[in-house]
């Protein structure tokens, strides 16, 4: 993997755009039922590798999206625990949509397709004993 130094400037600030919209996309989707958080973020993370060191260091260091970060960076992989977290997240955000979508069905089924991608992406996603 080159450093971001070796890295053409204009391939660094388009991979510095796609960092920052699916970071924006994992933000949303901590409200957001069917959209998954974690597979954005660590698309953002890799965008910010090649990027931005400083950028990367952040999100490797912060306290919410920091501990996916360097899990997935270090194992290839996530916990039980941070798997079962965003499977339940999207659970409750999707029931709780339904709940106020019950009576405009289109809606109420892109939302549940959309849910059903987001959980399936995450259990593609190599689990950790740990």
């Amino acid at each position: 993997m080159p450093s971001s130094d070796e890295t053409p400037r204009a391939l660094r600030w388009l991979l510095w755009l796609a960092g920052t919209v699916s970071l924006g996309l994992g933000i949303l989707g901590v409200a957001l039922p069917g959209l998954p958080t974690t597979p954005f973020v660590l698309l953002a993370a890799a965008c910010y590798a090649k990027a931005s060191p400083r950028l990367h260091g952040w999100l490797r260091g912060h306290r919410f999206f920091g501990p996916m970060v360097r899990d997935w960076e270090e194992h290839r992989s996530l916990s039980r625990r941070t798997k079962r977290f965003a499977q339940v997240t999207m659970l409750l955000m999707v029931s709780l949509s339904a709940w106020g979508l019950r009576e405009r069905p289109v809606l109420l089924g892109v939302v549940l397709v959309a849910a059903a991608i987001g959980v399936w992406v995450v259990a593609r996603i190599p689990t950790r004993k740990t």
